[in-house]
């Protein structure tokens, strides 16, 4: 999806404007000369560019799991573009790669919602934003999915105007207006369909604060609430307890960095959370039915 979201308005705009304005070019390492993509629909690609060769812009779309995206290859080539003057631009987990070339340092940019705990476990020192889409001069990084079209309709509006990108977005039936800054993931109202604005602010809290969580005092005291208010507010509207939903999205956020991730399972267990490595395994076997490293032992899904 993230692929087709990314080339397809530069196609369609070469089909509206009836002549040629963009010419796509497809790069990969495999010795193949074809790309499987997590569909198992191959691309043919060329070996990685030697040179700027005119290259305008390069993006690296990578899907699956950041522990497989280790391509030294790849790293190499996004700096010498970049020392060049190529844009650079990620899609997906492509932002994830960037930055092992360490080329976002310093720079605002995203990545798809579920890689951005990896990322930042794997590079401290880098913040991704909650948007869908950010240009940020010569680095363009983009969260996948549908993502990619809305940030190559701001390259489309950039080169050709507002009015040619919008007819590209009709050809999508892409009609809703998005910003770059728009989140990624639906609000926490939408996801759990409630609206009660004390019980949304803590949701939206304990969502920040997974390696870190709150306890229940602390936590109602955000609210204005007892902890006894604090408790039934949970049991009423999301039909489970507060500490348990806590820990559930903690133990959800460990299941995705052992699946994307290389990290210790200490270091996991802190991430998400645990005080230990004995306490992580107990809550994720009763979550998961199965311990931590078993995890890690199944087979990719993507």
């Amino acid at each position: 999806m993230s692929f087709a979201s990314a080339s397809e308005p530069f196609r369609a705009a070469n089909r509206l404007a009836g002549h040629t304005l963009y010419r796509m070019r497809f790069f990969g390492e495999d010795p193949s000369g074809r790309v499987a993509a997590s569909s198992g629909v191959e691309v043919p690609v060329e070996p990685l560019p030697r040179d700027h060769d005119g290259l305008y812009a390069v993006f690296v779309c990578a899907g699956g799991e950041p522990k497989t995206w280790n391509r030294p290859a790849v790293q190499a080539t996004l700096r010498r573009l970049a020392r060049r003057g190529t844009r650079i631009g990620g899609i997906s987990g492509g932002p994830y790669v960037m930055a092992a070339a360490g080329l976002l340092t310093d720079r605002d940019f995203t990545i798809h919602w579920e890689h951005a705990g990896a990322l930042r476990e794997a590079f401290p020192d880098l913040v991704p934003k909650s948007a869908r889409f950010v240009i940020a001069g010569d680095r363009m990084t983009c969260g996948g999915g549908v993502a990619p079209i809305d940030m190559m309709l701001a390259v489309i509006t950039e080169h050709r105007g507002r009015e040619f990108a919008l007819l590209v977005s009709d050809w999508f039936l892409h009609t809703a207006a998005v910003a770059p800054e728009d989140p990624q993931r639906a609000s926490p109202a939408e996801r759990y369909g409630i609206h009660h604005p004390i019980l949304l602010a803590i949701l939206q809290t304990m969502e920040r604060t997974l390696d870190a969580p709150m306890d229940r005092r602390e936590m109602a005291a955000l609210g204005g609430l007892s902890e006894r208010h604090l408790d039934r507010l949970f049991r009423d509207k999301m039909g489970i307890s507060f500490s348990e939903h806590y820990r559930n999205l903690r133990l959800d956020h460990a299941q995705r960095l052992l699946r994307q991730s290389t990290m210790s399972m200490g270091r996991i267990a802190m991430a998400s959370g645990f005080s230990g490595a004995g306490q992580f395994s107990r809550s994720y076997r009763a979550r998961f039915g199965h311990t931590p490293s078993n995890e890690r032992k199944m087979p990719d899904t993507q």
